[in-house]
């Protein structure tokens, strides 16, 4: 464990092979892992879905990263997290492969690591959150090259920054070279249930399992 952060603590779901595909739940800012778990009951059962805590307690819950602002990471603490962060997925991948799904501050967080280390994800959605721009993380055009990104954001999302929600579709879209699917969503800071239809298909797709209405 990385000093000054909490013992790494997930709740699972799904399938309990070991050799079944991961998909890592990441929750959003002052929550914790029982906020993001229930997500898995609509999505793939033949994938393990693990909801991590994250480290940083915050707000009866827990955070990510410290940060500047909402959607703007500090550096630093973004470094010690992933690196914590990869520390626990190595103990419990055991190679197989790995989607990552992030909400609002997990978002980011997803956004981070697989920025940091495309090649080890098989998928990362971003959901309802934003990139880590200028968080030490390459944001570099051609980053994400192949790799497979499925972003959904709220049109009446009013806690995320219009700006950073702009750059981060921009950015997805274009410049990161990603494998990208992109919805938007008419609704606010919540992930509905036609975006978790769209998103258990995705990765049914992204790990060539069946999918939760199969």
């Amino acid at each position: 464990m990385t000093p000054g952060l909490s013992s790494p603590l997930a709740a699972w779901a799904g399938s309990n092979d070991p050799g079944a595909p991961l998909v890592v739940l990441l929750h959003g800012r002052g929550s914790d892992e029982a906020g993001i778990l229930p997500l898995a009951s609509v999505l793939p059962p033949d994938a393990a879905y693990a909801a991590l805590r994250a480290p940083i307690p915050e707000g009866g819950g827990y955070a990510w990263f410290a940060n500047y602002g909402i959607g703007r990471p500090r550096p630093d603490s973004l470094r010690e997290t992933m690196d914590w962060f990869t520390a626990w997925l190595a103990g419990v991948a055991a190679g197989r492969p790995v989607v990552l799904v992030g909400f609002s501050g997990g978002a980011a967080f997803a956004g981070g690591l697989v920025l940091d280390d495309p090649s080890r994800y098989a998928g990362a959605a971003i959901l309802y959150g934003t990139v880590p721009f200028d968080a030490g993380v390459p944001v570099t055009t051609g980053r994400l090259t192949g790799t497979k990104v499925f972003v959904a954001q709220g049109e009446r999302d009013a806690v995320m920054p219009p700006e950073l929600m702009s750059r981060t579709w921009e950015y997805l879209s274009y410049a990161s070279g990603a494998k990208l699917t992109a919805v938007r969503d008419p609704g606010g800071h919540a992930i509905s249930q036609a975006v978790a239809v769209r998103l258990g298909a995705w990765i049914a797709e992204v790990l060539g399992i069946g999918s939760a209405n199969s």
